[in-house]
This record gives structure tokens, sequence and C-alpha cells, in this order.
């Protein structure tokens, strides 16, 4: 094959890739990103039935790529009657990465993700906990849910630091 051909077929390939790449992000299934401050069992942890979710969230809307503000607040589910045990062991995952900085996604952009509740609000009416694709840790990249959730968690850390810093 001459360089001439052979440069003309990487150049398509790379062109391939970077379209397929571009489709993946163009058609995202992760229904929640977040970071996880920290997570409460109901009634306990040795057989929970609802699960209070707290930190900052990235919520998807409809399909796409489109996804809610981040925001802090909490999730409060129940278990999915479908498949309980699979509720508990992603709920585990949800507590192991509980305060750790580490971004996860979690649920489904094509079922009900349940409704982002502010801090003050009486934890009531649980919603459906999200079956999807399992929790899935996420590496930090430059998409836009994730960096709303790093700019969040960036600015809790300052301040935390400010306060602490205002008692010294």
């Amino acid at each position: 094959m001459p360089l001439v051909a052979h440069l003309k077929f990487l150049a398509v390939l790379t062109l391939l890739l970077a379209a397929c790449q571009l489709n993946a992000l163009a058609s995202d299934p992760i229904g929640i990103y977040a970071l996880v401050d920290k997570v409460v069992f109901e009634p306990n942890e040795k057989a929970p039935e609802r699960i209070q979710v707290w930190g900052a969230f990235a919520i998807a809307e409809g399909y796409g790529v489109t996804y809610d503000k981040a925001q802090r607040g909490y999730l409060y589910y129940k278990l999915n009657e479908k498949k309980p045990e699979v509720c508990r062991k992603e709920w585990a995952d949800l507590k192991s990465v509980a305060g750790t900085g580490q971004i996860v996604g979690f649920g489904s952009r094509f079922e009900e993700k349940g409704s982002l509740r502010q801090t003050d609000a009486k934890p009531e009416k649980p919603d459906t906990y999200p079956l999807g694709f399992g929790m899935t840790k996420v590496a930090k990249r430059d998409y836009k849910p994730i960096n709303e959730l790093l700019a969040l968690h960036n600015s809790k850390s300052a301040g935390a630091a400010e306060k602490k810093s205002k008692k010294e």
C-alpha cells in the first residue's frame, strides 16, 4: 500500500473513532451523576427498606445528554420491589463511596429517577429506587454534569476550610 493511501486510511479511521466517541456522549444512558456525602439506611443498615443519599446530583432530563444543573440536597428511595437485593447491593456501593469525592452514576435516563429534596425537607414518601445499569464510578472528564458536580464539591471544600480557619 503506497504511503499516501496509508495516510488517507489512517485519517479516515481517526475521524470514525472521533465520531464514535461523540455518539457515545450523545446517548448518555446514566440517569443520575452524584457526589455522595453520606448515606442513611432506614430502618437499619442490616436490612434497609429505604435510603437517604445526601450530596450533589446532576439528574438527566429526557434523552441525549441534557442534565439539570447540579444541585445539593438528598434523594430518598424505597426498595424497588422488582429487585430488592439488587437495590441493597447498589445501596452498599453508594455507602462505600460516601465522603470520598468519587463521582458515580446510577439509574437510567429512560426511567423515573426520583426527586431531589432540599436539605431541610422532611424525609417522607420515598421514590422507588431507579434500577439501571448498576452504580458506576466515573472518571473525571470534560463533561458538563461532571464539571458542575466538581465545582459544587470544590466550593463546599473551600467553604469548610474557610470556616475552620475562622475558628482558629
